[in-house]
């Protein structure tokens, strides 16, 4: 097995090599379906796989789609530009993916660099069928969550899954103060 760095490293040289607005540019583009074969070099540093043939990775059998448009979520996780409108527009509709993997991603992303508009698609994903989902919609709606959010914070509250209820109640502690609410 080769040692590799954090995968945060190697998006951190992608973003340094290609300079902020391509590399968010890059991430965009995947995060919105983008073949994986036109972004082989950058998939590089976004993965920390080698993306070889051979490796599987080229696979769309191994790897799915959804990987990649997680992946370009994950580039923009640590390398945000708050000025480019794509990027925001892409995170939003990333929220409604098909899959939870892209729409997770998505919702770190919110929490992370507070994403204008993402707050009702974090509320949907408030009620996602996977707990993980879920309590990452609440930290997501801790910052993004308006008042016609709350009633979906405070159901979380009494989620059947700890990890919601804890993030529901750190949601509702940070909305409360933020929004004034009682």
């Amino acid at each position: 097995m080769t040692d590799r760095p954090p995968v945060a490293v190697g998006i951190a040289d992608l973003a340094d090599r290609l300079g902020r607005p391509a590399f968010v540019a890059v991430c965009v583009d995947l995060l919105r379906g983008a073949p994986r074969e036109r972004y082989v070099d950058e998939l590089r540093g976004l993965t920390g796989h080698d993306w070889q043939p051979g490796d599987g990775v080229l696979d769309h059998d191994v790897w799915k789609d959804y990987w990649v448009r997680t992946w370009g979520a994950r580039g923009l996780l640590h390398v945000w530009d708050p000025d480019d409108p794509d990027a925001t527009d892409a995170v939003v509709a990333g929220l409604g993916d098909e899959h939870h993997r892209p729409a997770e991603m998505c919702l770190k992303v919110v929490a992370r660099h507070d994403v204008a508009g993402a707050g009702d698609g974090a509320a949907a994903l408030a009620g996602h069928a996977l707990p993980r989902v879920r309590a990452q919609a609440m930290r997501a709606l801790a910052v993004v969550g308006d008042t016609e959010h709350a009633d979906v914070v405070r159901a979380g509250l009494d989620d059947p899954a700890p990890e919601v209820r804890r993030q529901a109640g750190r949601a509702w502690e940070a909305m409360a103060a933020r929004l004034d609410l009682d």
